[in-house]
């Protein structure tokens, strides 16, 4: 089985951006501390749009050229030493600014799909090419911003153009439409787990240009959630996040349906969804035959010691006997 660990790089998106250094900085090097020792490699899914953002402005303000330096530190310190280095996209970036005290975000534009045409290729090629000259590293993979990579033409256009075949936005059974996020991944198959596709990243096409190897996912019951609100409201310091930050709130509609339906999440390690992982896993291996692909999906800022310590034990059980990948 080949095992896919995965991170989305990038602050939080709320009221509370959160600070570099514990939501992106320290988190992702307690993850490097972790996985060092098995000689694993990790694919960074790096928020671009950050990186051009303090670009622009550092010049005014000290504090953002040190939050600069430091990510310019670390992606040079992850691709030097084999980790992946691809592309996330929160195209809000492109209407949000620092105002001297903290991050200014106006998500109203905060899909891709919010964009036109040639403004998709605009970004996407710009984002590219930070990343690429920060990181010393051209991605292979793209991943969208809240998973919402539909519709999918003019950005498989703009990432064709910039040499990126691989998509690993879908994540099979999830479903979720608000103001900002809009994904319909329910007609995946579940235990699909790399395919290639043309136009519409949730129907396979063999003669496709695009591969795509979704996130994978774990069916959970109200009651996890009911468990994750009260681990949270409890406190403890197993499950306090690194990051200091807030993200965007979900909506009403989204809450009540996790605390009263069946529904799908991503396979993750961040905070208390990393007690499902060994199960996620033994599902997988059985539905596979043991030849799939099991793609985990990180954020450094939710990861907490409890997140952590349930992922060595993954690693313990896991290194040697399967193989743990990056995006080629």
């Amino acid at each position: 089985m080949n095992i896919y660990i995965t991170l989305d790089y990038e602050l939080f998106f709320g009221e509370k951006s959160g600070t570099v250094e514990h939501c992106i900085i320290q988190p992702t090097n307690a993850l490097l501390e972790l996985v060092r020792p098995y000689d694993i490699k990790f694919s960074c899914f790096v928020d671009s749009g950050y990186l051009l953002a303090l670009e622009k402005q550092k010049g005014e303000y000290p504090e953002l050229q040190l939050q600069y330096e430091k990510i310019c530190q670390q992606l040079k310190y992850l691709a030097g030493h084999g980790h992946g280095i691809e592309l996330h996209i929160h195209p809000h970036w492109e209407d949000s600014f620092y105002n001297g005290d903290r991050w200014v975000f106006d998500t109203s534009r905060y899909k891709l799909a919010d964009f036109s045409g040639p403004q998709v290729r605009d970004i996407v090629g710009r984002y590219t090419d930070v990343l690429r000259r920060l990181s010393g590293k051209a991605p292979k993979a793209y991943r969208a911003g809240g998973w919402s990579a539909q519709p999918f033409d003019a950005i498989g256009k703009a990432l064709a153009a910039n040499d990126i075949r691989i998509d690993s936005s879908v994540y099979p059974g999830g479903f979720y439409h608000s103001t900002q996020q809009v994904f319909d991944f329910r007609g995946v198959p579940q235990y699909e787990t790399a395919y290639r596709f043309s136009e519409d990243l949730t129907l396979p096409d063999a003669a496709g240009q695009f591969l795509e190897i979704p996130i994978s996912s774990y069916r959970v019951s109200p009651l996890f959630y009911w468990k994750f609100v009260l681990v949270k409201l409890l406190g403890r310091q197993a499950h306090q996040p690194f990051g200091d930050g807030q993200a965007i709130s979900k909506s009403k509609a989204g809450m009540f349906q996790l605390l009263t339906r069946y529904s799908r999440s991503v396979v993750s390690i961040d905070g208390y969804k990393a007690s499902f992982l060994e199960k996620a896993f033994n599902k997988y291996r059985k539905n596979t035959e043991n030849q799939g692909n099991l793609v985990i999906i990180g954020h450094p800022k939710a990861f907490t010691p409890y997140s952590l310590s349930k992922l060595g034990q993954f690693l313990d059980a896991t290194h040697g006997q399967h193989l743990y990948k990056i995006f080629t």
